[in-house]
């Protein structure tokens, strides 16, 4: 049985949280919350609550043993990104792009 849970409209770049994807995908819930506790990224503490949320809701559920949840898949998708404005020489002006990211968090009992 699977679990998901997801963070949407993050303001860090998807780039930065799929650094960390490859590191915790397919270890248990408790050892990937230790390793990215950790880790000095900002991404780390994001993806972190997503997956204390997707044990959160495998715990709703009377089916499923939390202590056996290992992290199938963690996705870090595109969202919005903002556009703003910086002042520059001669009047001009160039664009800065403040990135968002959707991720979510695949929890599934047992091994992968």
């Amino acid at each position: 049985m699977k679990v998901r849970a997801e963070a949407k409209y993050e303001r860090i770049s998807p780039q930065k949280v799929k650094k960390l994807v490859c590191i915790i995908k397919g270890k248990p819930v408790e050892k990937g919350l230790e390793m990215l506790k950790v880790m000095p990224q900002k991404a780390a503490d994001v993806v972190g609550k997503v997956v204390r949320s997707a044990v959160a809701n495998a715990d709703q559920n009377p089916d499923i043993d939390v202590d056996s949840l290992v992290i199938e898949n963690v996705l870090a998708d595109r969202g919005p990104t903002l556009k703003r404005f910086r002042a520059r020489a001669r009047g001009r002006g160039t664009r800065i792009l403040k990135r968002t990211a959707h991720i979510t968090v695949i929890l599934a009992e047992g091994s992968v």
